[in-house]
């Protein structure tokens, strides 16, 4: 970067007054006033600084972005691939370019004192974001490097990132202000402690948002369009905006709900942004199945499950492992419960996770589970545990219902019957029958 700016100064006055003479005297023969021919000079002296930054910009996006990024696919190291993930290359061709502007476009515009000291001094406030994006990357690419390491696998690197960013931040702060104002960044800081107390009171609101936004933003905890839901403040819906003082979510019944930012560091939510991004949305529900009308099934009954076109394998190897082992163990099948025997809730299950199996609703790559709950007073819970292919709520909801149907509607096949509290026929059924006797 020193060989850079070493050859840009010695092109600069020598070099730019040369350019900037020989367009001032060919204007000059068409007759302009000096002025006028001063105005045109700058012009097209700026005209000739705008190719010359798109020249390099080219050259430098090209050496940076391109051939950079090709050469570090080909290694097999993981820590350069961090670079590429962080833009690390993107934004140190962005200061070199800040750079190169800050050396030529004062030299244009130094016929013009008053202007020329306001672009340099944005020029230096653009150096200066140039500079803290390109070590923001850099400590990024950092974090994630630590990250995949034994060491830091289980520490909090996130924090340590967070604490020099924001200390990163109050630096080039400093500086802006102290470049806006003219005066010492000393003299800036001496002020902002005697002030500090009166600050902290009246925009104690406002830093707890600018720090909350800070971490929400370093955590990557919450983007807008997230699913959020908490349901202290009734949210639940998609993040509509997150500004410095306060987030807007729309909830699904198109109400907008307006929290403060920091209530997302002091409070808790459920973010389903993992589970939008992992394709499938979770059904967990059960089916209450009456213990009474559990049972073993008989050959007959056995029989006619086998019609069945999916549970027809299950039960051919089941007969084949139930009859070894009986044959094995010497079982007295005249009883029941001696050695081993299909029973109807099992086949139920059987059936029940066959036809998840083959139902292009349900995602085949994530858990598929139909388990038995521990029995309540309500029956035995089958619980049916999950994930549908899509994330859209109704997509969601007409996958899960048309899943359900089915087997409300087969499990009479089994002999089962579903756990129900009686209703208000029920009741008057029984007081007619006992009246009647």
């Amino acid at each position: 970067m020193n060989i850079l700016q070493t050859a840009l100064l010695s092109f600069n006055e020598a070099s730019t007054s040369e350019i900037y003479q020989y367009a001032f005297n060919w204007i000059k023969k068409f007759g302009a006033t000096d002025q006028v021919v001063h105005i045109l000079a700058s012009v097209a002296l700026l005209f000739f600084a705008c190719i010359l930054l798109a020249i390099v910009d080219y050259i430098t996006r090209y050496l940076f972005n391109t051939l950079t990024t090709r050469f570090i696919k080909k290694t097999d190291t993981d820590w350069d691939d961090r670079l590429l993930d962080n833009r690390v290359q993107v934004h140190l061709s962005r200061l070199i370019l800040v750079l190169i502007a800050q050396q030529i476009f004062p030299i244009i515009f130094m016929g013009f004192p008053v202007f020329s000291g306001i672009l340099n001094t944005f020029l230096k406030i653009l150096l200066l974001f140039a500079v803290y994006t390109l070590v923001n990357s850099i400590l990024r690419t950092v974090r994630d490097i630590l990250r995949s390491t034994k060491v830091f696998k289980d520490k909090p690197v996130d924090s340590y990132l967070q604490v020099v960013q924001i200390f990163l931040i109050f630096v080039v702060g400093m500086l802006i202000v102290s470049l806006l104002t003219g005066e010492s960044p000393w003299s800036f800081l001496v002020s902002l402690g005697a002030a500090s107390a009166i600050l902290m009171l009246v925009f104690k609101d406002t830093i707890l948002g600018f720090v909350a936004s800070i971490q929400v933003s370093a955590n990557d905890s919450v983007r807008v369009g997230d699913w959020i839901e908490m349901p202290k403040y009734g949210v639940d819906g998609d993040v509509l905006q997150i500004n410095l003082n306060n987030v807007r979510v729309q909830n699904w019944d198109k109400t907008i709900v307006t929290i403060p930012t920091y209530t997302l560091l002091s409070d808790s939510f459920k973010n389903y942004r993992g589970m939008q991004d992992s394709g499938g949305r979770r059904i967990k529900r059960a089916i209450n199945i009456k213990i009474s009308s559990i049972r073993y099934v008989t050959l007959e009954e056995i029989q006619q499950l086998k019609k069945i076109a999916l549970l027809k394998p299950y039960i051919e190897k089941r007969e084949k492992e139930i009859a070894d082992f009986n044959k094995e163990e010497d079982v007295d099948e005249t009883i029941l419960v001696n050695g081993r025997r299909m029973t109807n809730i099992g086949l139920f299950r059987a059936y029940a996770m066959a036809y998840a199996r083959k139902n292009p609703g349900i995602h085949q790559e994530l858990t598929l589970l139909v388990r038995q709950l521990a029995p309540t007073e309500h029956g035995l819970p089958l619980e049916l545990y999950m994930f549908t292919r899509g994330t859209q709520w109704a997509f969601f909801e007409d996958t899960m219902s048309d899943l359900f149907d089915h087997l409300f509607a087969a499990i009479k096949y089994f002999h089962l019957e579903i756990f129900e509290l009686p209703a208000s026929d029920d009741l008057r059924g029984i007081f007619v029958e006992s009246s009647s006797l």
